[in-house]
């Protein structure tokens, strides 16, 4: 009978006390037996530290808060697992989510990491943002169950020997970090995401952290992906960011009718505004139908609202990053080129 290699489940976290130990408990009620959890706090100023001590785990701890990258680097320096498998501090994965993993990794030579998805419903569902984020997630990266021109960071699995290969997470990126990493991969290996490796996740709580973290990381990425002419999938995808794109377009037009009214034109800016708006949501047609197929009309108007605020978001900081790639070619090329542990 062959071995079970031993899998490491590192766990970046940084104040997140409040999910910490679900994520931890799920990863030791794992149905695969040869685990280790390793927690890598980056400067918590909460509980996170004696909520990961209380349960037995391997702990480390950053003199000062340095990002996710340093936290998953220091991780995987520290396990003894042929197979690490990285979980976000706010992901509870399912029971037999590393043993999918571990059968696709020996299965699958070709394959440099399977990544996981996220289920339809948040770990604690306790506000509509939560609920709108989760559904979004839920359907974006389940439409592809197979190869992916990226990665989901938060709940993957690589051979340790990949991972050496490919080098540790780029600690100059804060925001765009599993993009690098997914490029990084992909022009090695596949990168395969699969419906059998799943986690619930507590998704972001509030609209402002929510449309911070979709502006800075469509700002910061837009400049790489227009230097590597690709875009990483999910949200970075070429219709959904047209998509986007007549989102924006709307608004505008919307802005401008008025003014088109002085010249007797504004049912015709009225009329554009709305066919840019019918566009806009049409190429992202299975996100909003999800929404108000499965959680009935109120919640999926009230989910239509957050989509189209998100996306609106998108393209805004699409541009922003686009133009700033045009601008400063050579920033990009040194964010992204130097990779330092």
């Amino acid at each position: 009978m062959r071995e079970l290699p031993l899998v490491s489940v590192i766990v970046p976290n940084y104040n997140y006390a409040s999910t910490l130990g679900a994520c931890i408990e799920s990863a030791q009620r794992q149905t695969y037996p040869s685990v280790e959890v390793i927690v890598a706090d980056d400067a918590s100023t909460d509980d996170s530290v004696a909520v990961a001590r209380a349960r037995g785990v391997t702990v480390l701890e950053t003199d000062v808060n340095a990002g996710v990258s340093t936290a998953r680097n220091r991780g995987a320096a520290a396990a003894a697992g042929d197979i690490l498998f990285f979980v976000d501090s706010d992901v509870a994965l399912e029971p037999d989510a590393i043993a999918q993993a571990v059968t696709m990794l020996r299965d699958k030579p070709e394959v440099g990491a399977v990544c996981g998805m996220y289920l339809a419903e948040p770990m604690f569902p306790d506000t509509l943002v939560k609920r709108y984020r989760a559904i979004q997630q839920f359907v974006w990266f389940t439409e592809i169950d197979g190869p992916i021109p990226g990665l989901h960071s938060a709940l993957f699995a690589i051979r340790r020997a990949t991972f050496e290969e490919i080098g540790p997470f780029n600690t100059n990126l804060r925001w765009t970090e599993e993009q690098d990493y997914g490029f990084r991969l992909n022009a090695r290996y596949q990168v395969l995401a699969a419906s059998a490796i799943r986690g619930r996740h507590d998704h972001d709580g509030t609209l402002r952290v929510m449309i911070t973290k979709v502006f800075q990381r469509t700002r910061l990425g837009a400049p790489n992906w227009l230097r590597l002419g690709s875009m990483p999938g999910g949200a970075g995808t070429p219709y959904r960011a047209l998509g986007s794109g007549f989102v924006l377009l709307a608004l505008l037009g919307l802005l401008v009718s008025p003014f088109l009214g002085a010249w007797g034109l504004g049912g015709w800016g009225f009329a554009a505004t709305a066919l840019a708006l019918i566009i806009g949501i049409a190429l992202d047609g299975r996100t909003y139908a999800y929404a108000f197929r499965h959680h009935g009309v109120l919640f999926g108007l009230q989910f239509t609202v957050l989509h189209l605020l998100v996306m609106l978001t998108s393209a805004v900081a699409g541009g922003l990053g686009i133009l700033s790639g045009l601008l400063f070619p050579s920033k990009t090329r040194r964010l992204y080129g130097v990779r330092n542990a």
